[in-house]
């Protein structure tokens, strides 16, 4: 079958709760991903910061076809070989007492929020029923029906309700806020670093340091998604080492399987995640050996091709670049690491066209809140393939009408 054809069986058959663009993928191998037709292209959006091993990492896909040959999954009724190996490993990279591994990043959010509520009634003395978590607007944390009740994005929610109580929204960025926001009855406080998914939105500087200082002077946690800036995405281990914020909770996920399954964990200190106590919470899949050893294999390349410091020093370079180029549609570039923004002004016409238009240049990006082209290539890219991709990204923002 063709890629057409293929588009017309999906669109017949699958529900249409994605756009994304007519390409039909059957290959990839580091930066690059190949179509049916045998069209290649750089893959500037890494499955969200999903992939930054890069595609199909030969390390990875050996050691994954290794345990898949071994055993795969036991349930957490019985110990398998690989979790405390990757408990021990997560614990190490983060600086956290304790891991609890999980599959998705809504399921490892969920997690988080719910051992953020026990902690505030067990530790906090909060009256049971009455815990409160403040989060901000613009957040990106999901999609199960409780993280979308206090998303602000009324496409996300508007039909899902009703909403679960307990959660209040803030500005993003606005330090005044959350210390307004909080009240005796305030377990934690979630927040993405950067907001990825609202548009590469950067706080201003200070913010996070600012945002721990007052946790801790009110006695609330700190729980810090860092699903997508995680893992050597934003040019750091996390994005909040730019600032030296240790948060109580880390949330992780993506990258940290390296694209090959789905791996999630929140690593928190023993006083949070000790807290649950069996029969309280858990995941047939999360934690099974064939996941964990592929995350421990992706967690190891991460650091032994010292991905993080390339991811900075390329960032760095290729946001420079962006911002030579002399466009009419351009409002602003911004990002850290190889997580950039692209924000286009609105009588641009939307990001989609230009998304389309690279597609058509050999590169693969998506559009995020309608009016930024968000650039985030696998992080194992050279310096030439920056070149490369600049010259056709620069040809469609500075040529197309």
């Amino acid at each position: 079958m063709n890629s057409k054809q293929l588009i017309d069986i999906e669109n017949q058959y699958g529900a249409h709760n994605y756009h994304p663009l007519d390409v039909v993928l059957s290959k990839g191998e580091g930066i690059w991903v190949t179509d049916l037709e045998g069209n290649k292209y750089l893959d500037f959006l890494s499955a969200y910061s999903s992939v930054n091993q890069g595609h199909c990492h030969p390390k990875i896909v050996k050691k994954m076809i290794e345990q898949a040959q071994k055993l795969t999954i036991t349930s957490r009724a019985f110990r398998n070989d690989q979790l405390a190996l990757l408990c021990k490993e997560v614990c190490e990279f983060t600086g956290m007492d304790m891991m609890l591994p999980m599959n998705s990043g809504a399921e490892a959010v969920e997690t988080a929020l719910k051992v953020a509520r026990k902690w505030g009634y067990a530790k906090k003395g909060i009256n049971l029923s009455d815990a409160e978590i403040i989060v901000c607007a613009g957040n990106f944390h999901g999609r199960t029906t409780t993280i979308v009740g206090f998303s602000t994005d009324e496409l996300y929610k508007k039909y899902f309700g009703p909403y679960t109580p307990g959660f209040k929204i803030i500005p993003y960025g606005d330090i005044d806020a959350l210390e307004k926001a909080i009240t005796p009855n305030t377990a934690a406080f979630l927040v993405e670093p950067i907001q990825a998914e609202g548009g590469v939105l950067i706080p201003p500087e200070g913010y996070l340091k600012s945002c721990e200082s007052v946790c801790k002077k009110n006695n609330v946690l700190l729980v810090l998604d860092e699903i997508q800036t995680g893992l050597g995405r934003t040019g750091k281990r996390f994005a909040c080492d730019y600032e030296n914020v240790v948060p109580d909770i880390f949330i992780m996920g993506k990258a940290l399987s390296g694209g090959f399954y789905p791996v999630s964990a929140v690593a928190t200190k023993k006083e949070v995640l000790g807290l649950f106590t069996p029969g309280e919470h858990g995941s047939t899949f999360g934690g099974n050996p064939l996941a964990c050893a592929v995350a421990r294999e992706a967690l190891k390349v991460l650091q032994e091709e010292k991905l993080i410091d390339k991811s900075a020093e390329l960032g760095a370079y290729f946001m420079d670049k962006l911002r030579t180029i002399q466009s009419k549609h351009i409002q602003t570039v911004r990002g850290k690491g190889l997580l950039i923004g692209v924000e286009l002004k609105k009588e641009a016409g939307g990001a989609r066209r230009f998304c389309e238009a690279l597609q058509d240049e050999g590169l693969l990006c998506k559009e995020t809140h309608e009016h930024v082209i968000r650039f985030a290539p696998p992080l194992v890219i050279e310096k030439a393939d920056i070149d490369w991709a600049f010259e056709r990204i620069k040809k469609v923002l500075e040529n197309l009408d």
